[in-house]
């Protein structure tokens, strides 16, 4: 666990390009359940080669010939952004970047945790993210299936200029 073994914690997948909303919601929720907000980015091009006990993890990537590969590290300019929003939510953040299949990251980063919920934006709508969703399946809907919490998953509005 990380610090506070009695803290709450909810978990939202993030991504750069990711509307605020998602985050805005996510943030509310967290100061509602009292709970520190995790935000996890997922490099589905990666796989994972240690965990450690915050749910953190070492990966590697899939292509092997990526020069220069220590580990993966959450973006830090979007951790300055995300902070900002919390900062004026009042809430605590931390950060995880994971690495695999996004699904199975994030349910099991919130496993880890005993996460109150797992958040995450739906997909906009559109013809590739209609194929994307009949091919691999939504994210949303792989969580909602494959673990026993709560999984929100926020409607992404028709059109949000703010992004993460």
């Amino acid at each position: 666990m990380t610090g506070d073994d009695t803290a709450r914690y909810i978990v939202v997948g993030v991504t750069r390009k990711q509307p605020l909303t998602v985050l805005r919601e996510a943030a509310r929720f967290a100061r509602l359940f009292k709970a520190v907000l995790v935000c996890a980015n997922v490099d589905a091009g990666s796989y994972v080669v240690a965990e450690h006990p915050d749910g953190s993890v070492e990966s590697r990537p899939i292509d092997p010939d990526q020069p220069n590969w220590n580990t993966a590290v959450f973006d830090g300019g979007l951790a300055r952004r995300i902070r900002d929003l919390a900062d004026k939510e009042g809430v605590r953040v931390e950060f995880r970047e994971l690495a695999g299949d996004v699904a199975h990251a994030l349910g099991r980063l919130a496993e880890v945790l005993n996460a109150e919920m797992i958040i995450v934006g739906s997909r906009r709508g559109g013809l590739r993210s209609s194929m994307h969703e009949f091919f691999g399946g939504s994210v949303a809907a792989h969580l909602a299936h494959r673990q026993p919490r709560p999984v929100v998953v926020v409607p992404m509005p028709a059109s949000e200029g703010g992004r993460i």
